[in-house]
């Protein structure tokens, strides 16, 4: 496979102009000398996000959104960094192989590759004569030798400890592999965490196997699935099972279906709705919601046709509801869930389902009437009481209207009696509801350093001026990126904001910098920017005077209370 350098990344952004590149996804307008445009990541009613030609960079005044072109590709289209640069490079014409990949440090990439090896020795696991029965049992379940490769299952061994003693040996760390999940320790004991179970691996959005799931396949007396536990590089919260190879066909159909179990999505995959995707539990994280949020695409739910597939079809609909998300419900009868539907109904009918669902309004209907006597008034206050307070939250106004005119009209209400109790719940709600702080501001502290870190990005003349004053930046997440941006200034003996934005692509640190770039915004000035310096080192002066008026309130040595005393009188001086 090709690496593609940071060099080859900068050549194909530094040829990509900005406003070419966006305005094929949103129009732009010229307005002095920037672009704007409606911000498509969040809703937008009127021109707030700024592109700007001399910077190569956009901002969103509104949301917080900001970035380069690579940035701004990667959430239009909901891809990876490497996605997003190997798109740009085709709409400008430069070629690149399909198949190439980033040659950055990625960080815990020890971790990733120590998955890698044990995917690979599962894989392998399964194709030896000891695999027989496992492969038998995954053919006889309808799952194709095909279906086994596509889906990279594989199988652990018999043996308690193989794939620790392969890894230990290929000079993977202890605690490394532990971390991760794939061996367990007791004292002087070290074992696989999976033993003779058929294995499934989840991957992130970007395709990188982080954990695995094992069933059994026999008779044994044990748990039937068993997962891998939480770790650096797998936070079930944030991932969905199977997006990496759905993503393609969902922004094809502009239709995601959401399944329950991973074996959902394999059968459903494997039948041909390669738009679906499985949830890693009966919930949706925020995180995960803004995923399928960024999918921009009409959502079918399909979870399990039990009484916790219908509390969490309710749960997760109207959290997509609140979202603005578009949903639609598919509800199996007689059947526990997809995989069972397909393997007794075939594909054929399912896809029927998916093609007719019912919207999620007339599931809420649904859902609330059940065990309720409409004709009994109690039960029918309640129910129009359950409805009305479900789209409370609904941000969204003429979802709103329609459910209470269905309401309205089904039960003989007057509509303004309806909306009347809905204003009566939001009163109640604010009543009840605590007081929300406000969003904390930032300290005079931190709105220097990040004027200053402006500085230093805008112009490298700065970056020389701030190593000479030699400021103490006593916030390690700043110091951090401010080291970065020295860094990559002295490796590359240039540096500009669109540049480092690149950089900065898998780099923790770059929400931090992509919010500092889009808050700040000032002409350069010299005396300013000696102004900030000396304000930080006043500043520091004034934090180590309280900590050592404390430290003298605690001490009992008298001669160290005379040392501390002076200090603070010297650094008052200074101050």
């Amino acid at each position: 496979m090709a690496i593609l350098s940071d060099k080859e990344i900068e050549s194909i952004r530094s040829n990509a102009n900005i406003v070419d590149i966006i305005s094929s996804y949103i129009p732009l307008t010229l307005k002095g000398k920037n672009y704007f445009g409606v911000c498509p990541f969040h809703e937008d009613h009127s021109p707030s996000m700024s592109v700007s030609t001399g910077k190569q960079i956009y901002k969103c005044f509104s949301c917080g959104a900001a970035g380069n072109v690579f940035t701004f590709v990667k959430d239009y289209e909901n891809v990876s960094f490497l996605e997003s640069v190997k798109i740009v490079a085709q709409k400008i014409g430069y070629n690149i192989d399909i198949a190439t990949s980033i040659g950055k440090t990625i960080k815990h990439e020890k971790e990733y590759e120590a998955m890698d090896y044990a995917l690979k020795f599962y894989q392998n696991y399964l194709k030896t004569k000891e695999g027989e029965k496992a492969r038998k049992y995954l053919n006889e379940r309808g799952l194709s030798d095909d279906v086994i490769k596509a889906f990279d299952i594989g199988l652990s061994s018999y043996a308690k400890d193989n794939l620790a003693t392969l890894l230990l040996k290929k000079g993977f760390e202890q605690n490394l592999l532990k971390e991760v999940g794939l061996i367990n320790v007791d004292g002087a004991r070290i074992y696989d965490s999976f033993c003779n179970r058929i294995i499934f691996p989840i991957h992130d959005l970007e395709g990188n196997p982080i954990a695995f799931t094992g069933r059994i396949y026999g008779n044994e007396k044990t748990s039937k699935y068993f997962n891998s536990r939480e770790s650096k590089i797998f936070k079930k919260g944030q991932i969905l099972y199977n997006y990496h190879r759905a993503i393609e066909f969902v922004k094809q159909k502009r239709e995601v279906v959401v399944v329950e179990g991973n074996m959902d999505a394999i059968r459903m995959y494997a039948s041909g709705i390669k738009n679906t995707i499985a949830l890693m539990g009966t919930s949706l994280t925020k995180e995960q919601r803004q995923i399928i949020k960024k999918m921009r695409a009409k959502v079918i739910l399909m979870l399990d046709n039990d009484e916790a597939g219908e509390l969490a079809t309710l749960s997760i609909g109207q959290a997509l509801e609140n979202d603005n998300v578009e949903c639609y419900v598919v509800r199996l009868s007689d059947y526990k869930d997809p995989d069972e539907y397909i393997i007794k109904m075939g594909a054929e009918k399912i896809e029927g389902l998916i093609s007719s669902p019912i919207s999620f309004l007339e599931f809420k209907l649904f859902y609330y009437r059940q065990n309720k006597d409409l004709n009994n008034t109690a039960d029918l206050i309640t129910y129009i009481k359950q409805i009305v307070g479900s789209i409370e939250n609904i941000k969204d106004n003429l979802t709103r209207e329609i459910t209470l005119k269905k309401l309205s009209e089904q039960y003989d209400i007057p509509i303004e009696l309806l909306k009347e109790q809905l204003d009566d719940l939001k009163k109640e709600k604010v009543i009840q509801e605590p007081i929300k702080q406000e969003k904390e501001k930032d300290s005079k502290y931190q709105k220097i350093i990040k004027r200053i870190i402006f500085y230093l990005i805008s112009d490298p003349a700065y970056i020389i001026k701030f190593e000479k004053s030699n400021v103490f930046i006593n916030d390690q997440k700043y110091r951090n990126l401010i080291n970065e941006i020295i860094y990559y200034y002295k490796k590359n003996k240039t540096i500009s904001m669109a540049e480092f934005i690149s950089y900065m692509s898998i780099n923790s640190l770059n929400e931090l910098f992509l919010k500092i770039i889009n808050e700040t915004e000032e002409e350069l000035d010299s005396d300013n920017f000696e102004n900030y310096i000396m304000n930080l080192t006043k500043l520091n002066k004034e934090d180590k005077i309280k900590k050592l008026k404390n430290e003298l309130k605690t001490t009992l040595d008298i001669n160290k209370k005379v040392s501390i005393a002076n200090e603070i009188v010297k650094l008052k001086k200074e101050v």
